[in-house]
């Protein structure tokens, strides 16, 4: 008996060694990979614009404007600032939302509508885990910006609704006129989902927003990230 009482506990011991271990990966080691992996895409994002500072300029008058260029899956286009969040918040935003792509930053939802353009911009994000970027999601109210460049533009987007509470199956959230955000018309829409509860999956939380303003990247931050 005394054997099986000893043999026993040595395995709880084991047991809640890996249970530890296991929360301390989730909790901090998966934060240092995006952090870092976030921190690479960002970089890699500032160093392409500044091999091409021209792109995506204004044609001259009577020549045709050229193609957008696709977003490709998995790779960053842009990044986002949420000064809500705090002042040194920024986070890329790449194509897709597989989950190795949302180990690396935002994930735009292929599918919906271009950065800026008319129609729905939809991004989605972890809660916690793999740097935590939306975090902070609940603090999130009407007013407050959502700013995001391409290289060449500024973008800065007013909350309207939210945080609205869901479940993942409504679809509809990230639609070109979502109806449960208010909207009725056609426009130039962003809107951000999470998971919710904070540890959790069940439920989504959703904000949605509109384009407020533009301004080239040339004439400096737009006054949203100004302190």
């Amino acid at each position: 008996m005394r054997v099986i009482v000893r043999t026993f506990s040595e395995l709880c011991i084991t047991v809640g060694a890996v249970i530890v271990l296991f929360v301390a990966y989730a909790l901090f080691w998966t934060g240092v990979r995006a952090d870092r992996a976030m921190g690479d895409q960002i970089d890699a994002l500032h160093a392409q614009w500044d091999r091409h500072p021209a792109a995506g300029s204004s044609p001259a008058a009577g020549a045709p404007s050229p193609a957008p260029t696709p977003y490709r899956d998995g790779k960053p286009f842009a990044v986002m600032y949420i000064p809500r969040l705090g002042f040194t918040w920024n986070k890329p935003v790449l194509e897709g939302t597989s989950t190795g792509t949302l180990k690396k930053g935002l994930g735009h939802y292929t599918g919906t509508a271009r950065l800026g353009a008319t129609g729905n911009f939809s991004v989605a994000g972890h809660r916690r885990t793999y740097g935590d970027p939306f975090k902070d999601f609940p603090k999130l109210g009407r007013g407050d910006a959502v700013v995001l460049t391409d290289g060449t533009t500024w973008f800065t987007y007013r909350i309207d609704k939210g945080p609205y509470k869901t479940v993942p199956s409504d679809v509809e959230v990230i639609e070109a006129v979502p109806r449960k955000s208010g909207y009725t018309r056609p426009g130039r829409y962003l809107t951000l989902t999470t998971c919710d509860p904070e540890w959790g999956h069940s439920h989504r939380l959703i904000v949605w927003a509109h384009l407020d303003s533009t301004q080239p990247v040339e004439a400096g931050e737009p006054k949203a990230l100004r302190r």
